[in-house]
């Protein structure tokens, strides 16, 4: 779920900070001319894109490193991960989102921490490794990027990649987020998250737990807050289907759908 489930700040943010920022997407707003064309992107150029926006998304939104209870918690949720390509960090904002870009580097922000358990973090992750793997995350960046605000000249010649600025790389931001996968790709990617909980000897009902939880809180909106959160919840399609395909899945398996989903929710106070 590259924005795996992105209901912003339109949720009721009882159990988090009001102190905390919102996630950074558009630093500055620039006047544009010229989009890039498809056939100016090469894949060489496309991972310098990638390394470039990964580097200003981590710089323009609040790290959790050190000994933040968050970072804290995501270090010991991730431990078994022994993929050197996957980078994961979390994002001290408010936002119930997480995303991954095609280099391997994952974001997960604390605002969806506060609501789900280990186990569920962990089949978010493995979603977003699904995607990465399946190429969907690199391909949903190519679009993006040719959909984004990039200026005439972000494409060089010979091969050499433009520095983006702020105001680009903040289009850019919104085009990933705004962009979305098919059924295909979504449903491929729920199979791996399920099955990499599995691989981590987790009940893999956290992913048909995770999915209801963000369902029980879009239903509990009010009707403009629902309707924002109802196109938000377009990237991810059929969301009514896919907890029953990960709920038929886990019981024709035989695994025992835990009583409660016990949430381990971090005091916002504590938070660096």
């Amino acid at each position: 779920m590259k924005k795996l489930l992105l209901l912003v700040a339109v949720m009721a943010v009882a159990t988090i900070n009001t102190s905390y920022a919102q996630f950074n997407l558009k630093k500055a707003v620039g006047a544009g001319t010229k989009v890039v064309k498809a056939a100016t992107i090469t894949d060489v150029q496309m991972a310098e894109y990638v390394a470039e926006y990964i580097q200003w998304m981590d710089a323009n939104n609040p790290l959790c490193e050190g000994e933040c209870p968050y970072a804290t918690r995501l270090a010991n949720i991730t431990k078994n991960i022994v993929d050197k390509d996957i980078n994961i960090k979390a994002y001290r904002v408010i936002d119930v989102n997480a995303f991954a870009c095609a280099d391997g580097s994952i974001r997960v922000c604390a605002g969806l921490m506060e609501i789900m358990s280990d186990q569920e973090i962990l089949g978010v992750i493995g979603h977003e490794i699904g995607h990465i793997k399946n190429s969907d995350s690199k391909d949903a960046f190519r679009t993006a990027l040719l959909a984004s605000a990039l200026r005439e000249g972000a494409s060089a010649a010979g091969g050499v990649t433009a520095q983006l600025s702020d105001s680009q790389l903040g289009d850019l931001g919104e085009a990933i987020t705004n962009s979305t996968f098919s059924q295909k790709q979504e449903h491929a990617a729920d199979e791996y998250g399920y099955n990499f909980l599995k691989s981590h000897n987790e009940n893999p009902w956290a992913m048909a737990q995770s999915f209801e939880k963000l369902k029980k809180m879009m239903d509990e909106m009010g009707a403009d807050e629902g309707n924002a959160v109802q196109q938000l919840f377009s990237t991810h399609p059929g969301l009514e289907k896919r907890i029953e395909r990960m709920t038929e899945k886990a019981q024709k398996e035989g695994f025992e759908r835990p009583t409660i989903a016990a949430t381990k929710l971090v005091p916002a106070t504590k938070a660096e």
